[in-house]
């Protein structure tokens, strides 16, 4: 799609020197009417309870007809999850991003070292790219990324140090790690934790290709969101989109869904996933939690560990990284179900944070609820839409028609919203109209029940496979 409790302690050193410039030079005056962010949040809650509320009062002819068939539990049950839930939720999400004013990047008058870590197993054919963008980074502090080769059995280790020797410059600093044997990717990422020290630390994915200002942006929104934030999220894009039908379709998942949930999370305070493919943690915030644990989902289970601590979650839009996303249904259907079992994880782990009284706590039971929506669209809908065919409109009728217009204000609000971020960084959104239509109208098919089949597998206890990008 293109073209090119208590938080944890401030952080000492480089990074906690004075780094911002005066809020007067760097941040413009508010101009007009300013709510608060728990105002904004009261009032697009209220906009969404309307709307499924109005959802709910158009239904009552659907709801009579499915519970004549069912029953009235079972009606509410399969209307509930298909059509009440998912209405609320894209309402509050359209509510948010048109309510979103965020603060500027401020200028920043030091940057501190920054450790990045690269955790990677098997990937000869992109290490190459990563370390090469990680050289060509316009970042003016020092840079020092350490690869950690989690016993790759191909010649990416060798590659590695290789490319190593060769981008090293003053400016970047370059170093190899092997790990005996392949142990997963938190392991290697605590080792690499381990044998580093500066105060922020960011992970790359080892099959990604970082804008020359990624990092710099990171660092930079860290220093200018509240003193709270222990993690920002950057913006992971897709690399690869025309290799086929299905990485189209997930250029669209990643530039309008992901991206905007990101946005929204974060204007509340609480982005749930710091994705290890690239974000920024502060050291401190890392270590008083454990360090990342070694389970299928790493990212989101050390995400929520750091929300308990009660801190604060970033995610900054204008750093962009592109990934190669999976090309094939078992690979793309292996990379979700991991991302489901992470979620399992994550609530077995961190349960708690569903009681925790802070406006990210919606988003939390917002996730709890991800489950149920899974299972009634891949056990009822799907069925539903195969009987609507031979004229049996129990499921799918003309009411489901209604989910429409919402569908198409959230993509326009989403599209204008990325396009205009894309064009203030020199990039455009290029057209991928066939994959925009695979997105629209079979993807959730495809997805929701590969997401049932990773709530089965962690139910399971199945073997991890590595990587949880």
């Amino acid at each position: 799609m293109l073209d090119q409790s208590q938080a944890p302690a401030p952080l000492e050193g480089d990074a906690g020197d004075m780094l911002l410039a005066d809020d007067s030079i760097a941040r413009p005056r508010r101009q007009g009417l300013y709510l608060s962010v728990p105002t904004k949040f009261a009032l697009v809650l209220v906009l969404a309870l309307a709307w499924m509320a109005a959802s709910v009062w158009l239904s009552l002819p659907w709801l009579r007809e499915l519970s004549r068939l069912a029953g009235l539990p079972l009606a509410l049950v399969a209307i509930g999850f298909i059509a009440y839930v998912p209405g609320f939720m894209n309402a509050f999400l359209v509510g948010s991003i048109l309510s979103d004013r965020r603060p500027k990047r401020r200028l920043v008058l030091h940057y501190p070292k920054v450790d990045v870590l690269v955790a990677c197993y098997n990937e000869r054919d992109n290490i190459a790219d990563t370390l090469a963008s990680l050289a060509a980074q316009d970042y003016p502090g020092l840079i020092r990324v350490t690869l950690i080769d989690d016993g790759s059995t191909d010649d990416t280790l060798a590659l590695a140090r290789a490319e190593t020797r060769h981008l090293a410059q003053p400016s970047v600093e370059m170093r190899v790690i092997a790990m005996p044997c392949n142990g997963g990717k938190a392991r290697a990422l605590n080792h690499g934790l381990a044998q580093t020290s500066e105060a922020l630390v960011i992970t790359v994915d080892g099959d990604s290709y970082l804008r020359a200002d990624a990092i710099r942006k990171l660092v930079e929104r860290f220093l200018s969101d509240p003193p709270n934030t222990v993690a920002v999220a950057g913006a992971v894009l897709v690399r690869n989109s025309r290799r086929n039908w299905l990485t189209r379709a997930q250029e669209w998942d990643y530039f309008h869904g992901i991206a905007a949930v990101k946005r929204m999370q974060s204007m509340y305070h609480g982005t749930l996933v710091a994705q290890g493919a690239f974000s920024l943690y502060s050291r401190p915030a890392l270590e008083q939690v454990g360090g990342w644990p070694e389970c299928v989902g790493e990212d989101i289970v050390v995400s929520w560990a750091l929300l308990e601590t009660g801190a604060r979650l970033g995610y900054c839009e204008e750093a962009c990284l592109f990934t190669k996303v999976p090309d094939r249904l078992g690979q793309f259907s292996r990379q979700r179900q991991r991302w489901s079992r992470g979620l399992m994880e994550a609530f077995a782990r961190h349960g708690r944070l569903l009681f925790k009284r802070r406006l990210s706590t919606l988003f939390i039971w917002w996730n709890l609820l991800f489950v149920p929506m899974d299972l009634v669209y891949t056990l009822v809908f799907i069925p539903g839409v195969v009987a609507a065919f031979f004229g049996y409109y129990w499921i799918v009728g003309i009411m489901t028609l209604l989910v429409l217009p919402l569908a198409a204000i959230w993509n326009a609000i989403i599209f204008r919203v990325q396009r205009r971020m894309l064009n203030g960084q020199g990039m455009s959104v290029r057209r991928n109209i066939r994959g925009f239509l695979v997105y629209s109208l079979l993807y959730t098919a495809i997805l929701q029940p590969v997401c049932v089949l990773g709530y089965a597998a962690e139910l399971l206890r199945l073997r991890k496979t590595w990587g949880t990008k």
